[in-house]
Parts: C-alpha cells; structure tokens; sequence
C-alpha cells in the first residue's frame, strides 16, 4: 500500500519543472529571457553617421553634462587637495613640536656621512 502511494506521489508528472512552475517549457531559459537576441546594426549609440564632410550636431544636454561633470570633478579634486589634515599622526607631531617648543628643545638633524 505504501509503496503504491511513494510511486503515485513521485511520479515523473509530479518531479517535472512544467508541473512546478507553469511558465517555464522544456529548452526555455528561466531569468535570462529566452533566446532573444538583437543583431548589430553598427551604429554608436543608436546614432547614425553623419554624412561625409558634416560635423555631428550636439544635443542640448551634452554641453551641460561635460562642462558640469568636469567642473565638479575639478572642484574635488582642489577640495581633497585642500583638505585639513586630521591624522592622529598629524596631531602628535603638533603636540609634540608644542612640547618641545615649550621646553626650550629644538631637534637638530645632522647629515650623515
């Protein structure tokens, strides 16, 4: 009795992955959408070449996005240039050269031979 049960409870209709999952078909592919596939048509962007002896005409936005993502990486690069210094190594120096100022000590470094 319970082996006819196991038998009709794992039966191939029962394990197949088109009885699990309805949209799924034998050969399809599950996340990677088929087999659709665009051809190349060879163009950059979905831009068409201008004709010969003509200069590509910029959209409105172009200018702004170039001037714009420049200037704000020029601006970061000057900030980050800039920047204070608040490495506790940076600290430590100050405080000790503060101490050493303080005591009268002044460090002299001589040139090795």
């Amino acid at each position: 009795m319970s082996s006819s049960l196991l038998r009709t409870a794992l039966s191939r209709r029962a394990l197949s992955p088109s009885a699990s999952l309805p949209g799924l078909r034998q050969g399809q592919k599950r996340f990677a959408g088929g087999v659709h596939w665009s051809e190349p048509t060879g163009k950059l962007f979905g831009e068409t070449a201008p004709a010969p002896g003509k200069k590509r005409v910029k959209e409105d936005w172009e200018n702004i996005y170039y001037y714009g993502f420049g200037g704000g990486m020029l601006l970061g690069a000057v900030l980050i240039y800039y920047k204070p210094d608040t490495s506790i190594e940076g600290w430590a120096r100050k405080e000790a050269q503060k101490k050493m100022a303080e005591a009268g000590e002044t460090p002299s470094y001589q040139k090795s031979a």
